[in-house]
């Protein structure tokens, strides 16, 4: 039997970690919701990394890793000649994504390592550096992309997917979606966090030093009693129910979480409605060959 990777070495010389509670906590229930959410968007992220020119044989550093998705993608894609590490601050996050390449069968090639973003490097030179949804909970993403693309060969890829909140809608508007909307913005915002991440990825690449990226945008829409987005709206507000009640923005009374998304369902079914997500903004640029991180103001 082929030999497993063996993991990775980290450096201890690196930047104090973010106090910041994540919005969305570590419970169990919130790892089976980015489960949920890398199924429905598995498609855009897998695209937006083909653009990218993620292929065969590469070495992949894929950070916010959460519970494997991005790094299984990219693991399907580099295949057995190529290597990908995911890296995540949640310990049960990664203890799921190990177990989930080891049902794949992608465990050959494919790594996990628990580090918070701001403290991880490591001593080993990626031909790409990804992330889905990761640099929205940043306190500098410019800084950190810049430090984590020093990883990256001259000529790699740097490419990430981010959401575009304030553009979720409805059409014709529900009054439960739309106040499900701004429990949700309002409670990653008051948190600390952008909720518009995806629109600001030119700026932060260039802020980073990097070339300005291509981008293509992708959203999911939803309309009847079939539609898969009530439960995951619903499943949302269920993991940032904690901080919204803690910031006052929500109380577990008024969302009334068990039935929110039958609820959403039925207003949606009754308006004839459209529901939309806030479009996922990918965007991906190439290394330039004088790229030095130290250099770079």
């Amino acid at each position: 039997m082929e030999k497993r990777l063996a993991n990775p070495v980290v450096s201890a010389d690196a930047p104090a970690t973010d106090p910041r509670p994540y919005a969305l906590g570590y419970s169990s229930h919130e790892l089976q919701r980015l489960e949920l959410q890398g199924a429905l968007i598995r498609d855009f992220t897998e695209d937006v990394l083909r653009r990218a020119g993620i292929r065969p044989g590469m070495r992949v550093l894929d950070v916010g890793c959460g519970v494997g998705d991005v790094s299984l993608l990219a693991a399907k894609l580099v295949g057995p000649r190529g290597m990908v590490l995911g890296v995540d601050r949640s310990a049960d996050a990664t203890a799921m994504a190990e177990r989930r390449a080891i049902e794949t069968g992608r465990c050959y090639w494919t790594r996990f390592a628990t580090e918070d973003l701001d403290a991880f490097a490591c001593e080993e030179t990626f031909d790409a550096v990804i992330g889905r949804l990761v640099l929205m909970y940043l306190p500098d993403p410019s800084a950190t992309l810049r430090r984590l693309a020093g990883h990256v060969r001259p000529g790699g890829i740097v490419a990430f997917q981010e959401l575009a909140m304030p553009l979720t809608r409805s059409f014709p508007e529900g009054p439960l979606f739309s106040r499900c909307v701004d429990w949700i913005s309002d409670t990653i915002e008051r948190a600390g966090f952008e909720i518009d991440m995806g629109s600001r990825l030119p700026m932060t690449f260039a802020a980073a030093g990097l070339p300005a990226p291509q981008m293509i945008s992708a959203g999911l829409a939803g309309a009847g009693p079939a539609s898969p987005l009530y439960n995951y709206i619903s499943q949302t507000l269920r993991s940032l129910l904690p901080m919204a009640e803690r910031l006052g923005i929500a109380t577990a009374e008024e969302i009334g979480i068990d039935t929110l998304a039958e609820r959403l369902c039925r207003e949606a079914v009754e308006q004839r409605s459209c529901v939309m997500t806030p479009p996922f903004v990918g965007a991906w640029t190439t290394m330039p060959g004088w790229w030095d991180a130290a250099r770079v103001e």
